[in-house]
């Protein structure tokens, strides 16, 4: 062999090496790109709440610097509101309000709030905690009735993979507030065994978890239970059954962790309809957190305090969905070899 052709020889020895196992370099700039695109989509996405939060506020009927004098019942005259809009720049155009407050988010300032006079990150701060305890606990809760219901209408039969179904599009579709009102009047009016407005502890918080979880649970369900059915028929569990694999090993092992996948991939879906859904039940339960905070921002015409809520909740679902790809790349390995 001459020596071109032993060159040629190790350029393709090397070539295919690289082609068999990518390098840590190539890996590290994978995961580079994958972050900067989430970065950049993160961006985008506040950009997006922050303008339309702004606008839409702006739309509804009244005046924000009668809000800053304590609402529309207030006795402040011309002069008070003149001076007002002066103070707080609500006397120039809509668009340089809107650069000025864009340019105060970039800075990390959320502004006062109007109505309350107070910082509104402090306030998201105080009333965040307890929000984030219900959504996570009613995530929870949602996610365990949902594999049950899957597993059961899996393994039931026809019968009962049809009542099972029947249960989960009946609950995906319950209203928040209408099931709430049921829970009050069964649980606490009739059988007297809860609270039926929120208290300090674990017990003030079951029926608000329950009231989120439900309806979340017959969604999820229904998107199980269809992957659990095709994951029973796929090759790889008849040949894990051939191998004399039992039944519940074969659900724990296999079909199961198939069938999270594309509920997984709905997390931030789901966390964003449970704070959306925090909104009627905090206010059903008379419970503290950003779900009320947000229900009187928007009927003061709150513009600091509402785009607040929603730049913290914007960040949230962000964050969520990111959790629920890092956690579909854990239960499926040929994810991690994919690139952004």
């Amino acid at each position: 062999m001459t020596s071109l052709e032993a060159d040629a020889a190790a350029r393709s020895r090397v070539r295919a090496a690289d082609r068999g196992a990518p390098s840590a370099g190539r890996a590290r700039r994978g995961f580079a790109l994958w972050l900067l695109l989430r970065v950049a989509g993160f961006v985008a996405v506040l950009w997006a709440v922050a303008t339309l939060t702004f606008f839409a506020i702006r739309m509804i009927p009244g005046d924000p610097a009668q809000a800053i004098l304590g609402g529309p019942g207030s006795q402040a005259g011309p002069e008070a509101l003149a001076h007002v809009r002066a103070e707080y720049g609500l006397d120039r155009p809509l668009v340089v309000q809107y650069l000025a407050q864009l340019g105060r988010y970039l800075t990390g300032d959320l502004g006062t709030s109007y109505s309350l006079h107070e910082s509104v990150a402090g306030l998201i701060g105080a009333q965040l905690p307890g929000t984030m305890v219900l959504a996570v606990a009613s995530l929870a809760l949602a996610w365990v009735l949902a594999v049950g219901a899957a597993v059961l209408a899996v393994r039931a039969g026809r019968v009962g993979a049809l009542l099972t179904s029947g249960l989960e599009i009946t609950s995906s579709a319950v209203p928040h507030f209408w099931l709430a009102t049921v829970l009050v009047l069964v649980f606490s009016t009739a059988l007297g065994w809860l609270p039926a407005i929120s208290v300090p502890g674990p017990v003030g918080l079951v029926l608000p978890v329950i009231t989120l979880a439900v309806p979340l649970a017959g969604f999820l369900g229904q998107v199980m239970r269809d992957s659990l059915l095709e994951a029973a028929a796929s090759p790889f569990v008849l040949s894990a059954r051939a191998r004399g694999e039992s039944e519940l090993g074969l659900l724990a092992r296999h079909t199961l962790r198939h069938a999270a996948l594309p509920a997984v991939s709905l997390t931030g879906w789901a966390f964003g309809s449970l704070i959306s859904g925090a909104v009627v039940v905090e206010t059903v339960f008379a419970r503290p957190g950003l779900g009320r905070t947000l229900l009187g921002a928007v009927q003061q015409r709150d513009v600091p305090l509402v785009t607040g809520v929603v730049l913290v909740v914007a960040v949230g679902y962000c964050l969520a969905t990111v959790l629920g790809e890092v956690a579909e790349r854990l239960i499926d390995p040929r994810l991690r070899s994919v690139r952004a």
